[in-house]
Order: C-alpha cells, then structure tokens, then sequence
C-alpha cells in the first residue's frame, strides 16, 4: 500500500494491485499500516450504498461522542468524494479534498472524525461502501450544503439528486462545527 496525507489526518490510500490472467488480487485494509499512519480507529459497522449517476450525498458528519473515522472506496463505479475539515483548530479548517474513486483505480479515502464527508455517483449502478468506527447515531448527526457558495467544490454535476434532508443542510457560511 502507498499512503500520503491530502490534509492533516485525511490520507489517500492505493493498495498494491496484483493482476494476471485470473483477475486482481489487493488488500483493502491493514490495520498495522493504518496504524503507522496515526490511524488507530477501530472499525465497528461497515455500510454500502448503490446510487444511480447524478446522485449527491453529503456533506454528512456525526458529532462526539460518537464522530466517526471512515475508510472509504467504491466496489463498482465511480464517485467525486468530498472529505471537508470542519475542526475549528485546524490550520486548514474549511479547506476540502475532491478526488474520483472508483473501481478502476481502486484508491481509498481514510476520513478522520472532523471532517464532513459526500460524494457524487459519476456512473449508474455505483457501489460505495465504507467502514466506520462508530455506529450511526441519528441525533449526533450533522452537515454543510453541498454547494456552499464559500466552498465553491466543483461536483462534477449540475443538478445533483439529493435528499430532502441534504437539501436543507446550513451553508458553510452559518455553519458552527462542533469540532475543535
């Protein structure tokens, strides 16, 4: 595996990929390597989603106690993945991280607690699955608008298919992160 740090904590993983007539072979998660990285996460509860292109989830967190670390990649497809730094103490608080995962090239996102974290479906038939070191719970969640005019993230979609609950998250402009 080759590990580098986009952001302070968020690290873009590409695994050694061994191919032959049969197909490829990789290593999705190693647990001493993403230790030597700082990540010392345990993952609890592994989620999967199949969303159709122009599909737009984000940019979603959960608070502490129960912030979650996620590693993230797509199985099928290919998504823009958004990883935001929304810890106040941060020195790049606000900045962002968009990178194309898919199942071509096979990277991963780890995604520290602190972040706000979306993606946009680029290909029908997209399966995105991720690990997390907490549960989903539903009242310690939180988001940021997707199109934050202050963020100005460039989606790769126009009108992007969202949720009611996305729909009405704060721009980042109001937003107080309850991250330090």
């Amino acid at each position: 595996m080759q590990i580098s740090e986009l952001l302070p904590n968020l690290l873009l993983i590409k695994p050694t990929i061994f191919e032959d007539h049969r197909g490829h072979f990789f290593e999705n998660f190693r647990e001493d390597v993403l230790s030597q990285f700082g990540v010392k996460d345990a993952f609890i509860q592994d989620n999967q989603s199949l969303s159709h292109r122009g599909i737009l989830r984000g940019l979603h967190f959960q608070s502490n106690p129960y912030a979650q670390g996620k590693l993230v990649r797509v199985i099928t497809g290919a998504v823009l993945d958004v990883a935001l730094d929304i810890r106040r103490d941060s020195l790049t608080y606000g900045q962002f991280v968009a990178i194309e995962l898919s199942a071509a090239n096979k990277l991963m996102l780890f995604i520290p607690p602190g972040f706000a974290h979306g993606f946009a479906t680029l290909q029908n038939d997209t399966i995105f699955t991720y690990k997390c070191s907490q549960y989903y719970h539903p009242l310690s969640e939180g988001g940021v608008l997707w199109n934050s005019p202050s963020l100005a993230i460039p989606w790769q979609l126009e009108n992007p298919i969202l949720s009611d609950k996305d729909s009405q998250l704060p721009d980042f402009s109001d937003f107080v992160s309850p991250f330090n």
